[in-house]
């Protein structure tokens, strides 16, 4: 089982939003048979059979082993991957575009590059799982509290000042054999700020 899994097809994406499956789904963390999953989610066992089947046919659970009680085969499931999470390419029809409208104080504009974001990691890591590789990453992830407005934009001017620099000192498109990597940096409120923080002091 994968900690993370990312489902790029439309018809997996669409069994994964269906609530009873997703019960089922987070049900499956630890491997059990459908008798088993009924008892614990309130449903009939043919009902549970039926989702298990949906979930299968994605490749959203899998077969762990099969147990012979009497005439019967049970089949014991378990959930590929602790967690999942949608690609973009599940709706490519209507996936933003971050070359659209380029704006780096644009909150739409960070949506849409986070949202290629997973889309390209979650590329990389469904081709490095079938190649049984690992990805190549380095993600820095932390909170910072500004003391006022001032203080963010002289610090996002310094952040991309630095960032410039690093990106030219390294960049090399003329060696043989380099590989291109893309950097995204994104500085966003946090969704819950330190007790007594007031909105107008994160604004």
């Amino acid at each position: 089982m994968f900690d993370i899994a990312v489902i790029e097809d439309p018809a997996a994406a669409e069994a994964s939003l269906d609530p009873t499956r997703a019960r089922l789904l987070a049900a499956l963390a630890e491997p059990a048979s459908a008798t088993m999953l009924a008892t614990r989610v309130g449903l009939a066992r043919q009902k549970v059979n039926y989702h298990l089947r949906a979930l299968e046919q994605h490749g959203l659970i899998e077969l762990v082993e099969e147990r012979r009680r009497g005439n019967v085969t049970e089949r014991v499931m378990r959930a590929t991957a602790a967690s999942y999470v949608i690609s973009p390419l599940a709706l490519a029809a209507v996936r933003p575009d971050p070359a659209r409208t380029p704006d780096r104080l644009s909150a739409r504009w960070l949506l849409a590059v986070s949202a290629r974001l997973v889309q390209d990691v979650g590329a990389l890591i469904t081709a490095a799982d079938r190649a049984r590789k690992r990805v190549a990453t380095f993600t820095i992830d932390a909170d910072i509290r500004f003391a006022s407005a001032a203080d963010r934009a002289a610090f996002t001017d310094e952040l991309a000042a630095t960032v410039t620099r690093l990106v030219g000192k390294y960049h090399d498109e003329r060696t043989t054999g380099g590989r291109a990597h893309r950097v995204v940096l994104a500085l966003h409120p946090s969704l819950n700020p330190p007790t007594g923080t007031t909105e107008s002091e994160e604004s």
